[in-house]
């Protein structure tokens, strides 16, 4: 199976276009290259539970650091 080098640079383009798609229908607010690196590190192995757990908790901590401090 020798496919050239730029249709698997368009395969995973589209690939990652439909994931994209499918990411905006359930709102997980993350961008093309978020979503990107997302699925390289479960490529790569990484544990999508933990990686989604990594992600939730990133927004709990952005969300309380915009938050003004009570003082």
């Amino acid at each position: 199976m020798s496919t050239k080098p730029s249709e698997r640079s368009a395969s995973a383009q589209q690939t990652i276009d439909i994931l994209y798609e499918m990411s905006q229908l359930l709102n997980t607010q993350l961008d093309k290259e978020t979503l990107a690196t997302c699925v390289g590190l479960i490529e790569s192995g990484v544990n999508p539970d933990a990686l989604a757990e990594v992600i939730q908790e990133l927004r709990r901590e952005g969300a309380a650091r915009a938050q003004p401090s009570a003082e």
